[in-house]
């Protein structure tokens, strides 16, 4: 037999009170934490962060006219390209690609999918949304968009034929390089 001071096992897992008028409401974030990685400050200043222009204009594609030839005769490409870039080697320039082309061949409406990775894109890089949205980009002037962001992460520094992986590998080099000072070798003594 259960004793009164016992609880049910309903009474166990009932809601807490709800608080009252002039009370915090409980929402996971401590209102006094010497937390570092969140805070209202910082957090109002993502909000206010603003956004940057394209690197270069929508119908610059002739700016570089290997890859404008190579998306105007195969996108796939170009897009599994940017999209390894953006899924930062998540995904494959192959399986993308594959997969652009697809879409592509079965709705003929492969900008349903590259609008997404433009949005990703526009996002990781706080770009302005130009000159419209993104899938109205992608939508009337799919080669262009396609050349607009393969353009913009080149001169963000990518080698985007390597791959993330490639750029990752190359970028750690580099530094390993930097941060090394050369072993210099003492001359002849007397």
């Amino acid at each position: 037999m259960a004793s009164p001071n016992q609880q049910s096992g309903y009474e166990k897992y009932e809601a807490a009170p709800s608080p009252q008028y002039g009370q915090a409401a409980s929402t996971g974030i401590p209102l006094s934490s010497s937390n570092n990685y969140y805070s209202e400050s910082s957090h109002a200043r993502l909000q206010t962060k603003t956004r940057v222009g394209w690197s270069t204009g929508l119908c610059d594609c002739f700016s570089d006219c290997k890859n404008c030839c190579i998306t105007c005769w195969c996108p796939c490409v170009t897009f599994g390209q940017i999209a390894e870039i953006v899924d930062k080697g998540s995904s494959s320039c192959g399986v993308n690609g594959a997969l652009y082309t697809l879409i592509a061949c079965v709705t003929g409406c492969a900008c349903c999918y590259s609008c997404f990775y433009r949005s990703k894109m526009r996002q990781q890089y706080m770009l302005k949304k130009s000159p419209c949205g993104d899938c109205l980009v992608h939508c009337f002037c799919e080669y262009c968009a396609l050349c607009q962001e393969y353009r913009e992460l080149k001169s963000r520094g990518y080698d985007l034929s390597i791959g993330w992986h490639g750029n990752m590998e190359k970028q750690n080099r580099e530094v390993a390089m930097t941060s090394i000072p050369p072993s210099v070798e003492q001359g002849m003594t007397r």
